[in-house]
């Protein structure tokens, strides 16, 4: 479906739905629950926390813990923006509503450019998966299968994928669960891992808790950042979920306390029950713990389930960046192929479009398979701290205006505001500062950061000049909040 006429001052179906009214309420409150778990575990935990562990040594808690801090109040952030108004749009209609019309289509595309490179990076973690399995195959083949199948199932209905996707979270959910058992049993009993004792001895043996100093434990934030990419997924969900209301402030709370016992607790256990000097980045953590336990096909077992993982991920950035692309496209700020929808109220268009783009990536795959999942990792970082620092700040000005009595605040809130957002807006700067310091891969990365501006800065001229009253199809919505009371 092509991008249709609006009456001026309405987009849509109403200023702000971003054409919600195009699509069919088929997530269930289950479905979006799990995606919800899903957005927030990925490969950036399942292979990433290998190699930083191996740089970092057990200070890559610190990085873990600080980072899910950030999290938290980005969440909460997000869950009062959701409450306020449900939108498919999500974060680029409230920058647009609370910041300006460049704001969305900057936050829109920094978002796609993020879920653009995860793609990258998830199809790249299973070509390495696989290698364990079939490693006469070479990666770039695997990462070509892979973006087929995903596309395949994004492009069938809005229902497949959310069941796809919530049986891939209950995975990736016991897998976790099974490991935290698991590996606090071994610390515990001071368990034999290989030639090693699980204990909380690991935590400090072998050079200490920072063998290598605070800096590289400083550096490793990027990496992290983006190991907490894509929790902010279940507010682009909001639009194609029944009762919005009620089932976003419960998946949204579901998110903040798993970050802290997946995430957190996972990296804490692995820095005890190995040292850190045992993994590597070639290899996930978790499947580095099972094959030394002894246990026949237990590593295998662990392989298999944490390429679900990388599956998954890869499966939600096609969903979430189609949805993002064609909330865009329809303001005439992306390509009119963007904003497509087929009959089964799938944006084909936005999500051929990313594919398109990863394709790209598998010819990284095959110029430099060793660095492909690193320097990807480090380009969507930049697109997260986009997409965080756009929410905080967009809390920023609707807490504003409720103070103004043009809008009625949500009940669920952003603790803390606007203290924690500055604290939070101020952890993300740091983390973009770092880069450059850190490995060549976040170096290309931060410095590929300035032709990112221009590019930007020169398609929102060409995009204002083409949409100016009575020369586009979809007049620009005035900056700011609405005058009326909506809550």
């Amino acid at each position: 479906m092509s991008r249709t006429m609006d009456p001026p001052g309405t987009l849509a179906g109403g200023p702000g739905h971003e054409g919600d009214e195009d699509y069919a309420k088929s997530l269930s409150n289950r479905q979006v629950r799990m995606i919800a778990i899903g957005g927030a575990i990925g490969v950036g935990l399942f292979l990433g926390a290998g190699g930083k562990l191996a740089q970092a040594g057990p200070g890559l808690i610190l990085s873990y813990a600080i980072c899910g801090v950030a999290a938290f109040f980005v969440m909460r952030a997000l869950g009062e923006l959701v409450l306020h108004r449900p939108t498919a749009g999500s974060f680029v209609s409230y920058a647009r509503e609370f910041i300006g019309p460049w704001a969305g289509f900057a936050s829109g595309w920094l978002y796609w450019l993020n879920w653009a490179m995860t793609g990258v990076a998830e199809t790249t973690a299973v070509g390495i998966y696989v290698h364990r399995w079939l490693p006469g195959v070479p990666q770039w083949i695997v990462a070509l299968a892979a973006l087929v199948v995903l596309l395949t199932v994004n492009l069938l209905s809005v229902r497949l994928f959310g069941e796809l996707e919530f049986w891939f979270s209950v995975i990736k959910v016991l897998a976790i669960v099974t490991f935290l058992v698991v590996g606090l049993g071994l610390v515990l009993t001071a368990a034999g891992v290989g030639h090693e004792h699980a204990g909380p001895a690991n935590l400090t043996s072998h050079g200490g808790f920072m063998p290598r100093g605070l800096p590289v434990v400083l550096m490793s934030l990027q990496a992290v950042v983006y190991a907490y990419s894509g929790i902010e997924m279940v507010g682009i969900a909001a639009g194609e979920t029944q009762n919005p209301r009620r089932v976003m402030p419960r998946a949204i709370n579901g998110v903040i306390w798993r970050i802290g016992i997946f995430y957190v607790g996972s990296v804490i256990l692995l820095a005890m029950v190995l040292p850190w000097t045992a993994y590597s980045a070639g290899e996930s953590p978790f499947v580095t713990v099972f094959s030394r336990l002894g246990v026949p096909g237990a590593g295998d077992i662990m392989n298999a389930v944490v390429l679900t993982a990388a599956l998954s991920s890869c499966n939600s950035g096609l969903y979430a960046t189609g949805r993002i692309l064609r909330s865009l496209s329809r303001r005439g700020e992306a390509p009119e192929f963007a904003g497509r929808m087929n009959h089964r109220h799938v944006p084909y268009g936005g999500i051929l479009f990313t594919a398109i783009v990863l394709t790209l990536g598998v010819g990284l795959n095959y110029a430099v398979p060793k660095m492909a999942f690193d320097i990807a990792t480090s380009a969507s970082a930049l697109g997260v701290v986009a997409v965080w620092g756009t929410l905080v700040w967009c809390q920023l000005r609707l807490r504003a205006a409720a103070n103004r009595g043009e809008v009625a605040r949500p009940s669920f809130r952003m603790p803390g505001a606007p203290v924690t957002n500055w604290l939070t807006l101020a952890f993300l700067a740091v983390v973009v500062v770092l880069m450059p310091f850190a490995d060549e891969a976040n170096q290309i990365a931060f410095w590929c950061l300035p032709a990112v501006v221009v590019v930007l800065f020169a398609g929102w001229r060409v995009v204002r000049r083409r949409l100016m009253p009575g020369t586009g199809p979809v007049p620009p919505t005035p900056a700011g909040p609405p005058r009326s009371p909506r809550s």
